[in-house]
């Protein structure tokens, strides 16, 4: 008589197990689906949707401009806004070619020949002040956080320095931007005289009056996250000894990561929304300054061109706050949290 005896390192391959895993991964297909019909269908339906009142709406407004535009016209805008875009980097180049032949040929000429190199002093494009005002924002957001984070830390860590500084945050933090940007012009005007500047003066009245706006929410939710730091963390960190920097690197600062980026995200879109109002009033080159020269030009194509800006700016936002969201998923130690 023959025993079998079971080996447990040899695998069996049924059938009837076989159709089963099938089975089980085929329950995952409907969920796929459902997930692509809420991120893909969905919003494709609504912007469907939004696209065809948008224009159907439009034809029934008339203003002293002429009809207001619908997607088609401020899509061919669009389209011109980048034509010109691409006319203007080819000018440059040329202006740049023809400054380089000439320096080489006074070069050949004479050695010892002083060059001067010229920059571009053709008009900034729309995708042009797109990055000067990017630039402008980044600088403000950067330094709000900056100042921000250390400040939300202390008052997190600390009741009487937090009971010192929340009347002057909750006095400072409703100030519209249209307050701020003249004391700001002010004090640049008078502090800031140079002859040769390294920075144009509208380019850090708008960069300090989006710091100046970009503080608060940082300040606060970076305090609320401080504060809410288990108890149970804290008492480890005595238990171990730990220094004060120490505490705060490796205890504190990772709980309270999570509002800290909440405050950053709603930080930088209020610094973008500034910044437009901010550009506008200051005449500094960007998307704001963009709108207000279209609205004085008054053509019949600047209605269409500042719908353009409009939806410049939302995209812009947009992509803003998804490199935020993006950041925070690198840096957040909870990686089962859900982040929108």
């Amino acid at each position: 008589m023959t025993i079998a005896l079971f080996n447990p390192r040899t695998t069996f391959r049924s059938p009837a197990l076989d159709r089963l895993q099938a089975c089980l991964q085929g329950a995952q297909f409907p969920q796929r689906v459902v997930g692509m019909v809420r991120n893909l269908l969905i919003p494709f339906i609504a912007i469907t949707l939004f696209l065809g009142l948008w224009a159907a709406a439009a034809k029934n407004i008339q203003t002293s401009l002429g009809e207001l535009p619908g997607p088609a016209a401020v899509w061919q805008q669009t389209v011109s806004l980048l034509d010109e875009h691409r006319a203007e980097r080819a000018k440059a180049d040329e202006f740049h070619a023809r400054q380089a032949e000439r320096n080489a040929q006074k070069l050949a000429e004479n050695p010892a020949a002083e060059v001067r190199v010229r920059p571009y002093a053709g008009k900034p494009t729309f995708i042009d002040q797109i990055g000067t005002s990017l630039l402008t924002v980044a600088t403000g957001f950067i330094l709000a956080t900056l100042i921000a984070i250390p400040v939300g830390i202390i008052c997190g860590m600390s009741a009487t320095l937090y009971a010192a500084l929340n009347p002057l945050i909750q006095i400072f933090k409703p100030v519209s931007p249209l307050a701020w940007l003249p004391l700001v012009t002010m004090v640049v005007s008078a502090l800031y005289v140079s002859d040769d500047p390294l920075f144009a003066k509208s380019f850090l009245n708008s960069a300090i009056t989006v710091t100046l706006c970009c503080l608060w929410p940082t300040i606060i939710n970076t305090t609320v996250g401080v504060s809410s730091v288990s108890k149970d963390l804290l008492n480890v960190s005595r238990v171990l000894r730990l220094g004060w920097f120490t505490k705060t690197v490796k205890i504190v600062l990772p709980s309270a990561i999570p509002l800290m980026f909440t405050g950053m995200r709603l930080s930088l879109g209020i610094g973008w929304m500034v910044l437009i109002a901010a550009e506008m009033l200051a005449q500094n080159p960007g998307l704001g300054k963009f709108v207000w020269d279209e609205f004085q030009n008054g053509s019949s194509n600047s209605l269409a061109r500042i719908m353009v800006a409009v939806f410049a700016i939302g995209l812009v936002g947009f992509a803003l706050d998804r490199g935020m969201l993006l950041l925070q998923r690198r840096v957040s130690w909870d990686r089962n949290a859900v982040l929108r």
